[in-house]
Parts: structure tokens; sequence; C-alpha cells
């Protein structure tokens, strides 16, 4: 049985995301949740809170939540929003502030 969930709109980078989401793939889904809370990361957030999601998704399909792993963790762009920084002589950057969707597949096999 698989579970999954799906977190969009994170306002974290997709690479800063995808360092934490490389470090619990493959791992139990209670053994990943126990590392996530204690990594320095501000990525852990956010794939924790999506882990989390996962887990109560495969509790509603009758799956027994002790016994899920993680097969998959993905993370993609999401939509950026874009500022204007002023600089010299009227000129203008733009400053992108990224954001990311979180996909989070769990499976008990």
């Amino acid at each position: 049985m698989q579970a999954k969930a799906i977190l969009k709109y994170a306002r974290l980078t997709p690479r800063k995301a995808r360092r934490v989401a490389l470090l619990v793939k493959g791992k139990k889904a209670a053994e990943a949740l126990l590392e996530l809370k204690f990594m320095p990361y501000r990525g852990a957030h956010y794939v924790e809170k999506a882990l989390r999601s996962a887990i109560a998704n495969a509790d509603q399909k009758n799956a027994d939540p002790e016994k899920m792993m993680i097969k998959s963790v993905e993370v993609g762009a999401g939509p950026s929003m874009k500022r204007m920084e002023p600089r010299s002589m009227g000129r203008a950057n733009v400053r992108r502030k990224r954001s990311s969707h979180i996909t989070v597949l769990l499976s008990d096999e």
C-alpha cells in the first residue's frame, strides 16, 4: 500500500530542500521523523511537515504507519516571487524569492 502527500508553495528554495530530502530517502518513516526533528537545516521543517501528512494519509487508508518506508521524496520548483531592488543610477535588480513543491511517497513494500 502506498500513501502520498504533497506540500505546495513552501517558501524554501528547491536546492535547500533537496539537501534534506536526500538524507531521509529510503528510511523508515518513524526513524526519518526523528532525524528531521533534530536536523539543523531549515528545509527539515518542510520535509517533516510533508512526511507527517503522508503518515496521516497512510493511517486513513488503514495501513500501519510504523512499517512504512519512504519510497521517494521529490522536490520541484514552485513559482518565484519577483521583487525589485533599487540600484545605482536609477536601475533595478530583480530578486527572485523561490518556492518549492515537496512530494513524499510512502510504501510498505
